[in-house]
């Protein structure tokens, strides 16, 4: 079980790992080795993750999710394998808490007295002194 919350964890068997070769510099070393990994998590056919969660969770993946609800995470930047294998378990948990978090919603607000009356104060002083810009028919 992977936790990602006190209260919500994860299966292993959820989560599908691919490697790949990876892009970029390293020799001829880069071309025996499959050193980056391919996550794949299918978030709607999670049965660990309640749908509140899973909608939030596929808002944020953005590019990520692919149209049959899979969240792909891709992970290259380490020489090792393992470290690779890290890198996305722990980005992919990152992103699933940040979707655990309900956004708080926005109780529409009244201006005060106060703050109407600044800013009809400030409307007036503005007003006068683009009145005093007007030119003035001369008076002969």
């Amino acid at each position: 079980m992977i936790v990602i919350t006190p209260t919500l964890s994860i299966d292993e068997c959820e989560i599908e790992e691919s490697f790949i070769r990876a892009s970029g510099p390293g020799g001829q070393h880069v071309n025996t080795t499959s050193s980056a990994v391919q996550l794949r998590f299918n978030v709607r056919g999670s049965p660990s993750l309640p749908d509140d969660v899973a909608v939030r969770l596929m808002k944020l993946a953005g590019s990520r999710l692919t149209q049959d609800g899979v969240i792909v995470i891709t992970a290259q930047e380490h020489r090792s394998q393992l470290r690779n294998r890290e890198e996305a378990l722990a980005r992919l948990v990152a992103l699933i808490r940040q979707a655990t978090v309900r956004e708080k919603p926005r109780r529409p607000t009244k201006p005060t007295k106060a703050s109407k009356e600044r800013r009809l104060a400030s409307k007036t002083k503005r007003s006068v002194v683009k009145a005093g810009r007007r030119s003035r028919p001369d008076a002969d």
